[in-house]
């Protein structure tokens, strides 16, 4: 996509969030959104981070005035920086560093991390995203709760170590299962959507990178999609 082209659509995204109020990307906002387009920031991600701006407005109470893109701005690059990470490209775009594909920091703890999994996936079946297919992948979920909350100490050393491998194989099943669930067309438009993304990094990456980072972003579009939450730990 051409720089103009990016900043057009960006101005047009933020006219509907501003419910039809038209704010110009021009001038120094021009200059800002094309540096989003020029380090490589997908256009999605970037409605991601201004959908993430305005959530954060929302909450303060009723609006007063319309939004401009460069108060956008930390919350696009922070989402940039998090879908980097998520498929795992390696100091792209603005220098930034990513060691590997993950999707959010865990402080807290694992009990929680387990429940709040459990949650997660019981509301996706409850709204019809999700099938009887994985109810045995919560029962399994429920059961790794209910004895990380019987450990009075935590979960530690060798306990701890299988219980996280358990977790990172359950994560591979759940995905392997969502593809599944979701029909040949959903995943040809959700292939489609990770190779336009990419399509700023294919120079700077080599064939093993880019196929594990188109990978990586089929996973994430699936879950996301799906409504999945992120089962493995640390």
């Amino acid at each position: 996509m051409e720089i103009a082209e990016f900043c057009r659509e960006i101005e047009s995204y933020l006219c509907k969030k501003n419910d039809g109020h038209l704010i110009r990307v021009v001038g120094p906002s021009f200059e800002l959104v094309s540096g989003w387009a020029q380090r490589g920031v997908p256009l999605k991600v970037a409605y991601s981070g201004i959908d993430r701006y305005f959530e954060r407005y929302y909450r303060q109470g009723p609006r007063r005035r319309p939004v401009k893109i460069d108060f956008c701005e930390a919350d696009v690059l922070d989402v940039f920086d998090e879908w980097r990470r998520a498929v795992g490209i390696r100091g792209a775009g603005d220098g930034g560093d990513a060691d590997g594909p993950h999707e959010e920091s865990h402080s807290t703890s694992l009990p929680l991390h387990l429940q709040r999994a459990v949650a997660r996936l019981s509301s996706a079946r409850a709204s019809g995203l999700v099938g009887p297919e994985f109810d045995e992948l919560i029962d399994r979920l429920s059961g790794e709760l209910d004895s990380a909350r019987a450990k009075a100490g935590g979960v530690r050393g060798n306990a701890r170590a299988s219980l996280l491998s358990r977790l990172e194989q359950a994560d591979e099943d759940m995905l392997a299962t969502a593809t599944q669930v979701l029909d040949k067309e959903s995943m040809q438009t959700i292939a489609a959507e990770v190779d336009t993304e990419l399509s700023s990094f294919r120079e700077r990456m080599t064939a093993e990178e880019l196929a594990r980072a188109h990978r990586a972003a089929v996973s994430s579009h699936v879950r996301r999609r799906l409504q999945l939450p992120i089962l493995r730990f640390g």
